[in-house]
C-alpha cells in the first residue's frame, strides 16, 4: 500500500508539472507558469522534498519535470537564490548547537558572555545529539539530491560562496561529531551504530556536493570548450588552493575524487597551465594526507558510490581508556577500522572466508559467488560491500550479475603421480601403477644367506657373454654372390684404408697405375745438371707449351687461372725440395670438461708430458750452471 501511494503521489506531481496533455487539451506556458506560481503548487522546499523522495530511480523524469517548471516560470530562479542563505543557516545552526564557530559564517547575533557555557557535542544530552545528527543527515541528503537531479541550480549555490562555507563546516563540525559518536555511551545498543552510519552518510554527501559544484561550474565548461576556458581553469585552481587549509576535507575529497586526475585534465585541455602551481597543489594534497595521519590508498575508487566506507569517517584514532581498555563505541569502531585497513592489500584465504561469512550473516539471500565478486571489486572491504548493496549503488558490472550466483567450483589439479614422466614408468618395479611388486627381487646390500666367495665364484655373466664373442671366431674367406645381389652397393663393413696407396703398382700383371703416371728417374741418379737449371728448363718448356696452347685471340688471360697455375708450380717445387709444411698449432687445452676430447688433444698432451723437462723451470739448474761456466754469474 505504501509503495502504491508513493507511486500515485509522484505521478500526481508529474501531471501537475505538465502544461500540455495533448494537442487539443493544453495550457499556454504563460498561464501555466502563473497558475503554479501564484497558487504555490510548487515552491523550492517542495521541489527539494520531491528530489529526495522520488530521485532514486526517477532522476530523468524529475529532471525533466523541474526543468519544465523553471523554464515556464523563471521566477523560481529568484526564489532559489533567496533560499540559498537559508540553506547556509542550517550549517550555522549545527555549529552553534555544537558550540563551534566557522570562518565566513554570518553572525546572526552578537556573542553572549555566557557562550562558553553552551553545551558541546560531548556534553549535550543524548536526544539532542541524536536530533542533531538526523538533522545533518536529512539536510545534506536533500541538498545533494537536488543538485544531482537539477545541475543548473549549482550556479545559484556557487554564487553565494556555498562551496567555501561547506568545506569550512566539514573541517570544523565533522571531527567533533565523530568524536562524540565514538566516545559517548548510549542507552540503546543499536543507536550508536545507526548514528555512525548516518554521520558517515552525511560526510559522503558533503564531499559529493563539493564535487558537483566544481564539476558543473568549472570542469564542465572546460570540457565543452569555449572562450573563457582560461577563466574557469583559474577558478578551479583557486578552489583547490583554498582546500589546502582544510586538511581533513582535502584528504576525504581526494580519496573519492582524485585531484591529480582533474589537474591532468586541465593540463590536457590547457597546456599553458603553470606547472609550478600544479606541483604545489599536488604536494599540498600529499601533505594533507600526512597531517591527518592516514596513508593514501594505492587503488582509487572509480565510482562515487564506493566512497562511503572508504571515507575518513571510518579511519579514526583510538583514544585509550583510563582503565586500559576501549569504551563501548570505540571498541566497535576499532573493529570497523581493522576491516578497512586491509581493504587495499591482499587478503589470505582465511580472511576472505571470514569476510564472506560476515556479509552472509547480514544478507543471507545473496549467493557466495556474487558476494566474492563484490569483495574483489571493493578491495575486500565488507563495510563498503554491505553499504553499496543496501543502497543499490553497485557498479554496472556487478549490477549485471545474478545475485544468487553460487561460488565457482575450484578446478581440481591433476595428481602429480599421474602426470609425472619417468624412465621407470610401467616397469616391474613401478609402485605407482602396480599393486603387486615381486619383493624377492628387491634387496639392499648383500642378499641374506650369500657369502662373498659365492658371489665371486658366480661366473654366470661370463657364460652369457661367451656366445657373443664366439661369433667373432668365424672368418669367411669367400662370399657367395647370389644372382640378385647388387655388386655396386656400398658396404659399411668394407675397409678402404689402403685404397689410395699404389699396392701392386710394379707387379707384372698390373700396368694401370704406370700408364697413368710415367716412370720418373730419382734426382740422385740423374746426371750432373744443377737442379735449378733443370727446373728453369722445365718452366720454360711449360711456358712454351702454354703459349702454344693459348688462343691467339685471347689478349689477357684469366688472372684466377694464372694464380692457380702459379700455386701448382710452387707446390711441385716444394715437393721436390722436400719442404715440410707448417706444423699445426698445439691443442693441449682442448674442449671444456665433460664434452670429450679428440685424438689430437690426447697426442699433444702426451707429447708435452714427455718433453716438458727440456725447458721452462724444469731445466733451470742446467741453465744456471751453463751461465756460471761462461762467467755470466759471479761464483
Amino acid at each position: 500500500m505504501q509503495r502504491s501511494v508513493h507511486r500515485a503521489v509522484f505521478l500526481t506531481f508529474l501531471r501537475m508539472a505538465t502544461h500540455k496533455e495533448s494537442k487539443e487539451n493544453f495550457l499556454t506556458p504563460a498561464v501555466f507558469g502563473e497558475i503554479i506560481y501564484e497558487n504555490f503548487l510548487f515552491d523550492i522546499p517542495k521541489i527539494l522534498d520531491l528530489c529526495v523522495l522520488f530521485g532514486k530511480g526517477n532522476s530523468q523524469l524529475l529532471h525533466k519535470m523541474i526543468d519544465n517548471i523553471f523554464t515556464q516560470q523563471p521566477s523560481y530562479y529568484i526564489d532559489l537564490i533567496e533560499t540559498v542563505p537559508t540553506v547556509l543557516q542550517v550549517f550555522d545552526t549545527i555549529l552553534n548547537k555544537c558550540g563551534l564557530f566557522c570562518e565566513g559564517a554570518a553572525a546572526m547575533e552578537p556573542m553572549k558572555l555566557n557562550s562558553h557555557k553552551q553545551p558541546t557535542a560531548m556534553t549535550m544530552s543524548q536526544q539532542d545529539l541524536v536530533d542533531l545528527v538526523l538533522y545533518l543527515c536529512d539536510s545534506t541528503t536533500t541538498i545533494h539530491a537536488f543538485l544531482d537531479i537539477f545541475p543548473t541550480a549549482c550556479s545559484s549555490f556557487h554564487s553565494h560562496g556555498f562551496l567555501s562555507r561547506l568545506t569550512s563546516f566539514y573541517e570544523t563540525a565533522v571531527p567533533d561529531l565523530e568524536k562524540a559518536v565514538r566516545m559517548r555511551n548510549f542507552d540503546e545498543k543499536g543507536l550508536q551504530e545507526d548514528l555512525w552510519k548516518r554521520l558517515s552518510h552525511s560526510c559522503r554527501k558533503i564531499v559529493e556536493m563539493a564535487h558537483l559544484l566544481l564539476h558543473h561550474t568549472c570542469l564542465q565548461p572546460i570540457l565543452e570548450g569555449g572562450e573563457n576556458m582560461q577563466t574557469f581553469a583559474e577558478e578551479l585552481l583557486q578552489h583547490f588552493t583554498s582546500f589546502l587549509t582544510e586538511k581533513r576535507f582535502l584528504s576525504d575529497y581526494d580519496e573519492q575524487f582524485p585531484i591529480a586526475d582533474d589537474i591532468s585534465l586541465l593540463q590536457q585541455a590547457l597546456p599553458v597551465i603553470d606547472e609550478t602551481r600544479t606541483s604545489y597543489l599536488l604536494q599540498g594534497v600529499e601533505s594533507a594526507w600526512d597531517s591527518v595521519g592516514r596513508r593514501r590508498p594505492h587503488n582509487k575508487m572509480q565510482h562515487r558510490g564506493a566512497a562511503a566506507a572508504s571515507s575518513s569517517s571510518f579511519i579514526l584514532q583510538k583514544a585509550p581508556d583510563p582503565e586500559g581498555g576501549l569504551r563501548g563505541a570505540e571498541a566497535m569502531m576499532d573493529v570497523t577500522r581493522k576491516g578497512n585497513d586491509g581493504a587495499g592489500c591482499g587478503v589470505s584465504e582465511a580472511e576472505r572466508e571470514s569476510l564472506l561469512t560476515c556479509i552472509k550473516d547480514l544478507l543471507p539471500d545473496l549467493g557466495e559467488g556474487f558476494l566474492l565478486a563484490c569483495l574483489h571489486e571493493y578491495d575486500y572491504s565488507s563495510e563498503l560491500v554491505i553499504n553499496n548493496i543496501l543502497e543499490d549503488r553497485l557498479t554496472p558490472n556487478l549490477d549485471k550479475l545474478d545475485r544468487a550466483m553460487p561460488r565457482p567450483v575450484k578446478e581440481e589439479l591433476p595428481d602429480v603421480l599421474n602426470v609425472r614422466s619417468n624412465v621407470f614408468d610401467d616397469d616391474e618395479f613401478d609402485v605407482f601403477r602396480r599393486d603387486q611388486v615381486d619383493m624377492s627381487r628387491v634387496w639392499k646390500g648383500r642378499r641374506k644367506g650369500e657369502s662373498a666367495r659365492e658371489t665371486l665364484n658366480d661366473k654366470q655373466h661370463i657364460a652369457e657373454q661367451k656366445a657373443r664373442y664366439q661369433a667373432y671366431e668365424t672368418v669367411v674367406d669367400e662370399v657367395v654372390i647370389q644372382p640378385g645381389d647388387d655388386l655396386d652397393a656400398y658396404d659399411d663393413e668394407y675397409d678402404d684404408t689402403y685404397d689410395i696407396s699404389q699396392v701392386g703398382a710394379n707387379d707384372l700383371d698390373g700396368d694401370s697405375l704406370l700408364s697413368r703416371r710415367p716412370f720418373t728417374i730419382p734426382q740422385i741418379l740423374r746426371k750432373g745438371n744443377k737442379p735449378e737449371l733443370e727446373e728453369e728448363g722445365e718452366d720454360e718448356e711449360e711456358e712454351e707449351t702454354l703459349q702454344n696452347n693459348v688462343n691467339r685471340d685471347q689478349f689477357v688471360q684469366d688472372p684466377a687461372l694464372l694464380r692457380e697455375r702459379a700455386d701448382a708450380r710452387r707446390a711441385a717445387m716444394h715437393q721436390k725440395k722436400g719442404f715440410r709444411p707448417e706444423q699445426r698449432p698445439s691443442s693441449v687445452v682442448g674442449q671444456p670438461k665433460g664434452q670429450g676430447q679428440n685424438q689430437e688433444t690426447f697426442l699433444d698432451r702426451r707429447k708435452k708430458e714427455a718433453n716438458k723437462s727440456r725447458g721452462a723451470n724444469h731445466n733451470r739448474r742446467n741453465m744456471a750452471d751453463r751461465k756460471r761456466n761462461k762467467g755470466m754469474i759471479p761464483s
